[in-house]
């Protein structure tokens, strides 16, 4: 496989809006410095939206002022309407995020609306980033299952991924929310969507609640796919999908990758690093299988 694999980090912001213990700007913000001391370039580190819905990303604007200036990283945020637009662009976005839904019943439990009305909310978003030159990054949930309505039709993610890719965003990515996803479906899924968006343009976003998000991504990979989105730790899970446990980890991701010959360019210590000292803020282990390996040969070789 030598084509490239581009490794989006979204652990800042899908996976710290998600925990429940609080953490800090200036926390979030060494973190976020210490993924790009890692060699992850392309993060995503805030979501402009109701500090009542979800306290945990209260400050991002100061985050992304404050990461903003590094010429390592491309720096991702979430906008959900034009006031979250307006809020990012107040604090230098260049590149933001929206999101919809395959499924009707996540979409109204998520943002309380049809996924229809949901298109309508982000259309002047992606109508006035693309005026101001601000790139569009498109999210679909539930591709591959739903809490509340629970099987979703492929013909579902597509023909919201068209409509995300005919308003313009640059890449769409398809988010197995629950991660109920296997191998097989997954490729069909993926096969499915590349008929409508080209498929250097489209992310793999799974989440690990059953184990099978390295072999859901090796499939999508085979099938001719380039983009993931990881979060350090396996951190994650969603507040309207309960039993959803994080995103894959980005240290399975990369070891994974790594070990099929492709460089992703991140230092493993660094990333394990980082990960161990945000899952000590939030007063968990992280769930990633490879940053258990690595930590525990590491305490092996300290009592040597």
């Amino acid at each position: 496989m030598g084509d490239e694999v581009r490794i989006v980090e979204v652990g800042p912001r899908d996976g710290l809006q998600n925990e429940k213990t609080p953490v800090s700007v200036a926390a979030r913000i060494t973190f976020i410095e210490a993924l790009l001391d890692a060699g992850l370039h392309t993060i995503e580190v805030g979501a402009f939206v109701s500090p009542k819905a979800i306290p945990q990303m209260v400050g991002s604007d100061e985050v992304l002022r404050r990461v903003g200036s590094r010429a390592d990283g491309e720096f991702h945020v979430l906008v959900p309407n034009e006031k979250g637009y307006e809020a990012a662009r107040a604090a230098g976005a260049t590149v933001i995020a929206v999101f919809g839904s395959a499924s009707e019943g996540f979409s109204r439990a998520n943002i309380n609306c049809s996924v229809a009305e949901s298109i309508e909310r982000f259309k002047p978003v992606i109508a006035r980033a693309r005026a101001d030159g601000v790139k569009v990054r498109g999210y679909i949930s539930c591709v591959l299952g739903c809490p509340y309505d629970g099987e979703v039709k492929p013909q579902a993610v597509v023909d919201v991924a068209k409509v995300l890719w005919d308003l313009g965003c640059y890449e769409v990515s398809l988010g197995d929310t629950i991660g109920v996803g296997t191998p097989k479906k997954a490729r069909e899924l993926v096969r499915a969507v590349a008929g409508y968006v080209p498929m250097a343009s489209l992310a793999m976003h799974f989440h690990d609640t059953y184990g099978q998000a390295l072999a859901n991504l090796y499939a999508g990979l085979e099938e001719g796919a380039r983009v993931i989105d990881s979060a350090a730790g396996g951190l994650g899970g969603c507040p309207y999908a309960p039993g959803a446990t994080g995103n894959v980890a980005t240290e399975d991701v990369v070891y994974m990758l790594e070990g099929m010959g492709v460089a992703t360019g991140v230092d493993m210590a660094r990333l394990v690093q980082a990960t161990n000292e945000i899952s000590r803020l939030i007063g968990r282990p992280p769930l990633s299988r490879v940053a258990a390996a690595w930590n525990a040969k590491k305490r092996a070789a300290n009592r040597e």
